[in-house]
């Protein structure tokens, strides 16, 4: 089943009943402590019944919750959470047509799995919610010695002074996990208080089924999210220009000063096969932009953002793909169902 339109709630409700009724969908699975693989939103299928579901929930909702709205996301019920399709083959999947709020494809899109780097949206959505990009950061010692077997590093010392804007570009072009922790404790003193605050901005997006511990994605067991939060916090950072802007670019040369106050240049190379063009989009598809990820245990995860021919936006992503090649052959199996 593909283009399906389905509304989460009354368009014509009053503001306040619309809050509450996302937050229900959103966190039902919290709310009624469904297993990682049960984690559905409320099939709300249409006005009366969601009007019925409304009525019938007396208990009030955190503030935390109740803030957050947004009428122009798709809720994905049950029905339309377990499409196939012999190409596909990862854990979990999404296509959505962001601009007429059309499901394409979805497949476990609430199953409990590791985000690997693309923990790095939500880190991104914290510095931009939070932090100004002209401020100087100072590498710390615990920034500069990252020594994860295998883990991504822009080359950091400990005493480099550098703009924050050139670390979040480092940061999502080249994904240095180093560049994440200087980022959290610049802007939130230690990593663990700026998890805090990626927690909070998640839960503000409306995912409510995830947990972060650090800002980069290096594996935590406790450190999990969804297909579909993620397709909410995406959803949320290609508002900003600034995000939109990083994410499209393939390479980005920043110069910095060391401890010794010595200039250093460094050019970082994005991990987008689309936009090296090493992947090609569907005729008629541009993908604008997006975040790649992998770990031992997340597997190979991409997250795009994409327009067509008429310049409807879309968000795609794959989680917990077998290999490189495999992720990137079924992102463009996602694209080529766009009608």
């Amino acid at each position: 089943m593909t283009g399906v339109k389905y509304y989460a709630l009354d368009m014509k409700a009053d503001k306040t009943m619309k809050k509450k009724l996302f937050c229900i969908a959103v966190s039902v699975s919290l709310l009624t402590g469904c297993s990682s693989k049960e984690n559905l939103a409320l099939p709300f299928s249409d006005t009366a019944e969601t009007n019925q579901v409304y009525a019938n929930y007396t208990d009030e909702l955190s503030s935390d919750q109740s803030d957050f709205f947004a009428s122009e996301l798709v809720v994905i019920p049950d029905e339309l959470n377990h499409m196939s399709d012999s190409a596909i083959t990862a854990e979990s999947s999404l296509i959505v047509n962001d601009t007429d709020n059309d499901v394409i494809f979805a497949n476990n899109v609430y199953e409990r799995l590791y985000p690997a780097s693309l923990t790095k949206l939500i880190t991104a959505l914290v510095v931009l919610e939070e932090g100004n990009l002209e401020d100087t950061v100072t590498v710390s010692y615990n920034a500069s010695h990252i020594t994860e077997s295998g883990a991504k590093l822009c080359g950091l010392k400990e005493g480099d002074t550098i703009k924050l804007k050139d670390l979040l570009y480092a940061f999502l072009i080249y994904s240095g996990n180093d560049a994440g922790i200087a980022i959290a404790e610049h802007i939130g003193g230690t990593v663990g208080e700026f998890a805090k605050m990626m927690n909070k901005a998640a839960k503000d997006a409306g995912a409510v089924h995830s947990n972060f511990v650090n800002p980069h994605g290096l594996h935590d067991d406790n450190h999990y999210t969804t297909a579909y939060d993620l397709y909410l916090i995406f959803h949320q950072l290609v508002k900003y220009d600034e995000f939109l802007s990083i994410i499209k670019t393939t390479e980005y040369t920043v110069t910095y000063e060391d401890v010794s106050k010595e200039s250093v240049t460094k050019t970082f190379l994005t991990t987008n096969r689309y936009l090296k063009g090493t992947e090609n989009a569907p005729e008629g598809i541009t993908v604008v932009g997006g975040k790649t990820g992998t770990t031992s245990k997340a597997g190979n995860c991409l997250i795009l953002y994409s327009q067509d021919k008429d310049n409807k936006d879309y968000i795609s992503l794959i989680l917990k793909a077998d290999s490189g090649n495999s992720l990137f052959t079924q992102m463009t199996d996602l694209l080529k169902m766009i009608k």
